[in-house]
């Protein structure tokens, strides 16, 4: 078992899907290039795509023109009303096929369903710390061909940028956010804000999955040591106002969490977003910066794992 079951983004409404498509942004180009230029460099094959935990469709929109087929799966009704209400590019043999089903049963549920070794890329992009990966590998192994990918990436930080006025107490802000959410942080969460050293992989799962190789896999890591991806070239945005950080910020599962146990609070000045926001501002203000015009730049850590079928 990974994070548990995850219960917050299952039982989305359309709306709150709606929202989540329009404030999480969408991946750098670098971050898609790290993938697919792996997968064609060990084999990998561009007839059909899975996206495991899609959402409202942010990353199969971006990989789907490269592939003859596309599926993206959620275990959300919500989230998939969100994916099917926006116009989707296609894939190359016809349009993105979105449906409901969780990453234990990939598509084995649906009618018809996704058929063993048909899959050349499975990927899973900020899900799969809600997974059981017990269950997510062996089935895996089923419906992604030989010489196929496994893609799973998440960003797990945000990290203000120097060139950020006051940047040092900004990053104290976001930082103290967390603090803030203690109590609505849940094992899946704590497995991607440790960067998926914790996510249950083919060989540590029990009982091991033997079909994908232990020795070709690949870890890569985005983040601001040296050594490492920049921060920046993760998520496809590097500026943002406050308004899109407060919203953003209110997409993530702590948040909702804390706002279901504190309705009385939420949106008013008292909501953890609110109070974080004015900490930023007041940041900014004590740097001279005016009020609407603050500028915050920033990138974040992120990891990404490829694994090989054999």
């Amino acid at each position: 078992m990974t994070g548990g079951k995850e219960t917050t983004f299952r039982a989305f409404t359309s709306q709150q899907g709606s929202d989540y498509a329009q404030y999480r942004h969408d991946y750098h180009p670098r971050l898609y290039n790290a993938v697919i230029d792996h997968h064609k460099a060990t084999g990998g094959q561009f007839d059909a795509l899975l996206d495991v935990g899609c959402g409202p469709g942010i990353a199969v929109r971006s990989l789907a023109p490269l592939f003859e087929y596309a599926t993206a799966i959620d275990p959300s009704a919500g989230m998939i009303e969100s994916a099917l209400a926006i116009d989707n590019p296609s894939a190359k043999s016809g349009p993105i096929r979105f449906a409901v089903s969780s990453a234990e049963f990939l598509g084995a549920d649906l009618s018809p369903p996704i058929p063993d070794a048909s899959i050349d890329l499975l990927t899973a992009a900020t899900a799969a710390h809600w997974f059981d990966m017990s269950k997510f590998w062996p089935r895996a192994a089923e419906v992604v061909k030989p010489g196929g990918t496994v893609a799973i990436w998440c960003a797990v930080g945000i990290c203000i940028s120097p060139t950020t006025a006051n940047h040092e107490r900004v990053q104290a802000a976001i930082d103290n956010f967390d603090v803030l959410l203690e109590d609505y942080i849940v094992a899946g969460n704590r497995i991607s804000r440790s960067e998926y050293v914790d996510l249950p992989l083919p060989w540590t799962v029990e009982p091991p999955v033997s079909e994908f190789d232990r020795d070709s896999f690949v870890r890569k890591e985005w983040g601001q040591r040296e050594g490492l991806e920049p921060g920046e070239e993760f998520y496809n945005v590097t500026t943002a106002g406050l308004g899109m950080l407060e919203k953003v910020m209110g997409t993530s599962s702590p948040v909702i969490r804390w706002r279901e146990a504190n309705p009385e609070k939420a949106g008013t000045e008292e909501d953890v977003v609110k109070m974080t926001r004015r900490e930023i501002e007041e940041a900014f203000r004590d740097a001279g910066v005016e009020k609407g015009k603050e500028d915050l730049r920033a990138g974040v850590k992120g990891v990404l794992l490829l694994a090989k079928r054999k």
